[in-house]
C-alpha cells in the first residue's frame, strides 16, 4: 500500500497546493502554518518556510508507490521536465544498485521526492 507522512517545506501554500493538486493530491488540513495533502493513502505536511532556497534545499522524502510508472506518467502529462536541473523537474525511473526501481521528483521547493516501486516478492 502507498503510503508517507513527511513533513515537508513550502514557501508559499497556494503555489504548493496547485502544484501537488495536478498530481492528484487533494486539500484535506490548511491553517496559517500547516498544510495537509493527500492522494489515496499518501499524506504529505507541509510548513511555512518562506525564505528557503530551492537551490541549497536538503528536504527529502520517499513515496513508495503501486503503479510509479502512473505516476510518473502524471508527472510528464503535468509538463514537468526530465532535467538534471531546475525545479521542478524529474528524474526517469531505473533499477538502482540494490534492485530498487526508483526515480525522482524535485518540487517548485527543491524537496526531492523519490519514487519507489513497491516491491511484493
Amino acid at each position: 500500500m502507498d503510503h508517507a507522512t513527511p513533513n515537508l517545506p513550502s514557501r508559499d501554500f497556494e503555489a504548493t497546493f496547485q502544484f501537488y493538486a495536478s498530481l492528484g493530491f487533494q486539500a484535506r488540513w490548511r491553517d496559517e502554518g500547516w498544510m495537509i495533502l493527500t492522494r489515496g493513502s499518501i499524506d504529505l505536511e507541509f510548513f511555512l518556510h518562506p525564505h528557503l532556497d530551492p537551490a541549497t534545499s536538503w528536504f527529502s522524502c520517499c513515496l513508495r508507490l503501486e503503479d510509479l510508472d502512473a505516476f510518473y506518467a502524471t508527472c510528464l502529462a503535468e509538463n514537468i521536465p526530465e532535467a538534471t536541473q531546475g525545479v521542478p523537474r524529474t528524474h526517469k525511473p531505473v533499477i538502482d544498485s540494490n534492485g530498487l526501481r526508483m526515480g525522482a521528483l524535485i518540487d517548485p521547493d527543491g524537496t526531492l521526492i523519490r519514487l519507489i516501486q513497491n516491491d511484493h516478492e
